[in-house]
């Protein structure tokens, strides 16, 4: 039997694995708090990948990992990643609390239920209500994954590999698209770790472009929960291509 797929192997899938094989390799009780990749090859969904994970340093306090993502022998992404366990609170009559806050408040959220449900072929496990938006898709969006997930108390990595899954979904550019040129691949990705995601809830998508020069283009990102929590920023860019047409 033949496989086929229309899209080229999805690169948050290919980083959300690679977070998670590197993950599995660090001390007990530490989580990313950051990761920045790079995506070099298209991935074929019909061929296995392989991780390949270079343990840079395990110190007293944080853990560097490697990942390089090999398909056919060939590099198709590279990521790294670092890994910490969370800072208890001060103890004692003097202590103080470690600073917990952010410096704007979260976006206005418009309610889940006020906005259409879909679904995307390529992201069958997910469901979306995108805010309405001028352009061809919306930079603002409420994502949950539909699948069973284990809890997060067990497997909080887990939760962060779907995060970072869903932080290559979209773009923040598609507002500085012109006639004929649109966002295209990813070439290099962050994401930076700050609070606990509960992955099976809503979380809240909030992308803004930045600058596009070069052929290139930059963008920024947040992402909340229902309650104001904000559990990641991103940054990425995207190549700018001439839109092919038949």
């Amino acid at each position: 039997m033949t496989f086929t797929e229309p899209h080229a192997l999805f690169g948050g899938q290919v980083a959300a694995q690679a977070l998670y094989a590197a993950g599995k390799t660090v001390p007990e009780g530490r989580l990313p708090h950051s990761l920045h990749g790079y995506f070099l090859r298209a991935g074929d969904t019909r061929r296995p990948t392989l991780f390949r994970i270079e343990r840079d340093r395990d110190g007293s306090s944080f853990s560097a990992r490697r990942v390089v993502a090999i398909q056919n022998g060939e590099v198709i992404f590279n990521m790294a990643a670092s890994f910490s366990a969370p800072r208890p609170s001060p103890q004692g009559p003097s202590a103080q609390a470690l600073p917990d806050g952010d410096a704007t408040p979260p976006p206005a959220f418009p309610p889940v239920g006020g906005l259409p449900a879909w679904k995307s072929s390529r992201h069958a496990s997910f469901e979306f209500r995108q805010a309405p938006s001028p352009h061809r898709i919306s930079e603002k969006f409420w994502i949950k994954c539909l699948d069973p997930l284990p809890p997060v108390e067990e497997d909080p990595l887990f939760h962060a590999a779907v995060l970072t899954y869903i932080s290559d979904i979209g773009t923040g550019l598609v507002a500085m698209e012109t006639p004929g040129y649109h966002a295209a691949s990813s070439v290099d990705h962050a994401v930076w770790f700050h609070r606990q995601a509960q992955m099976g809830d809503w979380v809240w998508v909030d992308l803004r472009p930045e600058t596009v020069a070069g052929g290139r283009g930059w963008y920024t990102g947040a992402y909340y929960t229902p309650d104001g929590a904000r559990v990641a920023s991103l940054a990425q860019e995207m190549l700018f291509r001439k839109v092919l047409t038949t």
